[in-house]
């Protein structure tokens, strides 16, 4: 492991004169990060080419179980962001612009009255299991949906919820006159104005990459319209400012607010500290979409048989990948264990996984049972007694189950990766919160054998920065901001070590899942 050393923006105007536009002016920049299980309100400043983050505001994002369903609470959403929109008007700070950015898939239907119909279901409700092999089989098929969207068939993509809730005779749906994906009903909220953004509606399952629309067939297929979305707009256009009543509630004036990426994982690719575009990309955290960002979809036979998936990216590029199971497996497990389990640190229950055998027992994390499992200890050590493999039974155990597992399934979608790619893969950028995980990042490099650099952790919410920094005018394209981005953070690179021991565990890795 070796840390990169900070090239300075003194260094770079020695070398590149001119290459920043003028920063003289401090510019400030309000960005809402929103996971599936946290979010955060940060203020980024970019000056002197190179950018600063402060978090101002962290919060959980609960999952509501009610009637046998799960829901996000859009309006507790909201109210976090008011709080942080207030804090930074208590510091007296003049904000540029506010941009936000959020999980994929999961929508707000908004009735005739222009108001919420109902909190959103969030895409782990098990509502979703059936609706897709419903709708495949009986409506369009696989392979046409597939050859429309090359989107990955997951079932809980829009597509299937949207189908699963007209199935289901849904209410709500019946009475929406309009809906809007995550941030761009929150943005809706802020300033009531309607936007579908790109990158965002690319995770729907119902966008043509080729035409950059909906595709009007799949709409008709779920009795819905084109006008019930909001006007496509590309990551960097202004929404509008916000309504008098926001800004009377936080004391602002009317700050504009920006659609940036709005899927964080655009956000955080955008964020990626790439030299070239020989790179592949991992976003480290509940999920952990790995791939490449190409200027054209790609959508093929080998793409469909590996379910790979076409996602809107910044500058109308493509982020070609394919979504895995992340640390969500972890953190449910987390939850289970006992207060003085809870109690330790990361790094020191972590640490422990590492004075256990390697190897010892497998599970592939892309498996069904590990979408919403009521227990994930169970569900971990069911699977490894359905695989007869020793079962884990310390918190050491189950966390170093996980870590080999996450790192071996890495490198399965990253020899398929290399394989579509239309150039040869030279390093692999880890990213996201997860980035900090030493021992993670270390198995994803023996495993690949990429070298891997890991960081900044903050991807998405950086991305979100820099991506008002740029409609602001303060940089001028996506290779600028990376720029910027490499020259403000500390690098770390994980070199791949004791190949003939990870090339072992890779056998028997492929046999469990096979």
């Amino acid at each position: 492991m070796v840390v990169l050393s900070k090239i300075t923006y003194l260094c770079q105007q020695i070398s590149k004169p001119n290459i920043f536009h003028d920063m003289n002016n401090k510019k400030y920049f309000f960005a809402v990060d929103l996971g599936a299980t946290s979010g955060r309100t940060i203020i980024g400043s970019i000056e002197d080419g190179k950018f600063d983050l402060e978090v101002v505001t962290r919060f959980p994002n609960n999952l509501i179980e009610l009637g046998g369903h799960f829901y996000w609470d859009i309006y507790a959403l909201y109210f976090e962001i008011i709080k942080g929109l207030k804090e930074v008007s208590r510091r007296g700070l003049e904000i540029t612009s506010i941009g936000i950015d959020t999980w994929g898939v999961d929508f707000v239907m908004i009735g005739e009255d222009n108001h919420i119909l109902r909190n959103p279901r969030a895409y782990r409700d098990p509502f979703t299991f059936d609706a897709m092999n419903h709708y495949l089989e009986n409506v369009i098929s696989k392979r046409e949906v597939y050859d429309i969207t090359g989107i990955q068939l997951l079932n809980f993509n829009s597509i299937f919820q949207l189908y699963g809730m007209k199935r289901e005779g849904n209410a709500a749906l019946k009475h929406a006159k309009k809906i809007l994906f995550m941030p761009d009903a929150l943005g809706w909220m802020l300033t009531g104005n309607e936007v579908c953004e790109y990158t965002i509606a690319s995770t729907s399952e119902l966008l043509d990459p080729r035409t950059k629309q909906l595709d009007e067939r799949l709409l008709t297929s779920l009795g819905l319209s084109r006008s019930m979305f909001g006007k496509m707009v590309n990551p960097g256009t202004v929404v509008g400012v916000l309504t008098d009543e926001v800004q009377r509630m936080t004391g602002l004036g009317p700050v504009p607010v920006i659609a940036v990426a709005g899927h964080d994982t655009g956000s955080a690719v955008a964020a990626v500290p790439a030299k070239n575009e020989k790179f592949a990309y991992m976003s480290s955290g509940t999920w952990s979409p790995m791939g490449i960002e190409t200027k054209d979809a790609i959508i093929n036979d080998l793409s469909y048989e590996l379910n790979f998936t076409n996602e809107g990216g910044i500058e109308g590029t493509t982020r070609f990948l394919r979504n895995i199971c992340g640390m969500w497996i972890y953190e449910r497990c987390r939850l289970e264990w006992p207060e003085e389990v809870r109690k330790l640190s990361h790094p020191e229950l972590q640490g422990s996984a590492m004075q256990v055998e390697a190897f010892k027992s497998l599970i592939n994390p892309d498996d069904p049972m590990f979408a919403n499992p009521s227990s994930m200890i169970e569900a971990v050590q069911q699977y490894c007694r359905q695989t007869h493999q020793p079962v884990p039974e310390t918190p050491a155990e189950i966390c170093r189950c996980i870590f080999d597992s996450l790192a071996l399934r890495y490198r399965q979608v990253f020899q398929w990766l290399q394989e579509l790619a239309p150039f040869k893969l030279e390093v692999l950028h880890i990213i996201g919160g997860a980035s900090l995980n030493k021992y993670l990042n270390q198995f994803t490099a023996n495993a690949t054998g990429a070298v891997v650099i890991a960081g900044p952790q903050e991807g998405a919410a950086i991305g979100n920065v820099m991506l008002q920094a740029k409609t602001a005018g303060l940089v001028k394209d996506i290779w600028e901001m990376r720029q910027i981005i490499a020259n403000s953070q500390e690098l770390t690179r994980f070199e791949p070590q004791d190949k003939a021991v990870w090339d072992e565990a890779y056998e028997k890795y492929l046999k469990i899942i096979n």
